[in-house]
């Protein structure tokens, strides 16, 4: 399997939007903080309300083929991702 570094995941992450303004989706895997693996196929980024720097997670939402909302926002901390875009998440 094909690996990436967690800064390049989080480097990814923090481009938002294309040049021409719709969202950038992306799939994960990451594990909640109950245990329970978590697989996204497609996802966008999104905010938290609270400061995510301090607490390191990141707001991560399910969207459906059109780009639509279709689930909850998930706070993913950047420890427990184990896969984005299929590739494995290595520190």
């Amino acid at each position: 399997m094909i690996r990436i570094r967690r800064v390049d995941v989080l480097r990814e992450y923090d481009v938002k939007e294309t040049p021409d303004g719709k969202q950038v989706t992306f799939s994960i895997r990451f594990v909640k903080k109950t245990g329970e693996l978590v697989f996204l196929p497609r996802a966008v980024a999104c905010g938290l309300p609270w400061d995510v720097a301090r607490s390191r997670q990141r707001g991560v939402m399910p969207v459906d083929a059109k780009g639509e909302k279709a689930g909850h926002v998930y706070p993913v901390r950047i420890d427990n991702i184990t896969e984005w875009n299929g590739k494995r998440v290595i520190l």
